[in-house]
């Protein structure tokens, strides 16, 4: 028996125009248009959304035209690969590393769409789902819910839902999806691939291990930024966490989200590695039953540390943390004082208690570690 999806999942067409209309009456859509396209009135954009009848015309003529303004105005290089080699006409189960909430999986349906790919579902967490006009905007841009909350049973059920979901949108519906490859962005760089999420994906069906994910053709993306937009208070984080238990303050989702959107990242580059093949499959078949997912994690971190694009940042932090010169090469020492005063620049910003050297090994670890998962290939 199907499950019943109507609590998670993203708008139909025909639920666009009402959603529209409250998205627009929202007390915090004036500034969401101040902020986003401050070259327009409100009263323009208002007619510009009521125009709006489907779910591809908001993410063509809204979504897409807001995300091309945050490259040019926040990218200094956007550059992608991948997609002309994967065929358009099958769905696709993308499975990326997450260092961004919102622009991972945004800037990825850019190049989908560009390269003549149908826009991917996008699973977006329930605790980003807090208010309506966030809802509206989500589920409008085909994103559907993960709950990340709750008791095991309730977890338990909910990961069986959206498995099912998920299963039910690339066999059926016949669309891709996109999913980080853990739950919640990789704080320290160190991307690592969760065995529960791909146990999560095998839930929804009673097929053997190798048929159960095979129909779900699962893609892995790799995903780097030349600069982390929100690498200072990730370390701020990470440092807390390690002398006390570390409570999100009221809003900080939604501050991450915009720092994510204003703040330079220099280079951006994604790349979509071919898709698991059935050998792969077979071969993490030959594993134990809780084996075989480790094994494919590992799989698909070997894809997405191969297609990471390292960048004079990356070579710089990996020196300084490791104190080597095993990547000088790389860079000149103009750069290295660069690096060095973006750090000391972003610590002096964080509004904690704080020791700077420790703050300063977890930067440079955030941006050392992509050097140090692609030294172990």
């Amino acid at each position: 028996m199907m499950p019943d999806f109507e609590d998670l999942r993203p708008y139909n067409d025909d639920e666009v125009p009402a959603a529209i209309d409250r998205v627009v009456s929202d007390l915090y859509f004036p500034w969401l248009v101040n902020n986003l396209a401050p070259h327009k009135q409100v009263d323009e954009v208002i007619k510009e959304f009521k125009k709006i009848k489907t779910v591809q015309e908001f993410q063509e003529q809204i979504t897409f035209s807001v995300l091309e303004r945050i490259i040019h105005n926040s990218i200094s290089n956007f550059t992608c690969s991948g997609g002309d080699e994967i065929p358009n006409n099958q769905p696709y189960l993308f499975i990326s590393n997450h260092r961004d909430i919102v622009l991972d999986a945004a800037l990825l349906n850019i190049y989908l769409l560009k390269t003549g790919h149908c826009q991917t579902e996008i699973t977006f967490g329930s605790n980003l789902m807090k208010n309506d006009i966030s809802i509206d905007l989500g589920k409008i841009n085909r994103m559907f819910r993960i709950n990340r909350s709750g008791n095991l049973r309730d977890l338990y059920r909910d990961y069986f839902i959206v498995s099912s979901y998920i299963r039910y949108v690339i066999t059926e519906k016949k669309r891709s999806v996109w999913i980080a490859q853990r739950n919640g962005r990789t704080k320290d760089g160190d991307d690592k691939t969760e065995a529960a999420v791909l146990k999560m994906f095998a839930m929804s069906s009673e097929e053997n291990f190798i048929e159960n994910l095979s129909h779900l053709n699962i893609t892995p993306v790799s995903v780097s930024y030349e600069y982390e937009p929100c690498a200072f208070a990730k370390a701020a984080e990470l440092y807390v966490s390690a002398l006390t238990t570390y409570k999100k303050g009221k809003n900080e989702d939604y501050q991450s989200i915009w720092s994510g959107i204003v703040k330079p990242k220099g280079h951006v580059n994604f790349t979509i590695t071919k898709p698991i093949t059935l050998e792969e499959l077979q071969y993490c078949d030959s594993f134990d039953k809780t084996e075989k997912f480790v094994q494919l994690a590992h799989i698909i971190d070997q894809r997405i540390y191969d297609a990471y694009v390292l960048e004079k940042n990356n070579y710089i932090a990996y020196d300084m943390l490791y104190k080597t010169k095993k990547f000088a090469d790389k860079y000149t020492e103009e750069d290295k004082k660069g690096f060095v005063e973006y750090i000391t620049n972003g610590i002096k910003e964080l509004a904690i208690p704080k020791s700077k050297n420790d703050l300063e090994q977890i930067v440079l670890s955030i941006y050392a570690n992509p050097v140090k998962n692609k030294l172990e290939l």
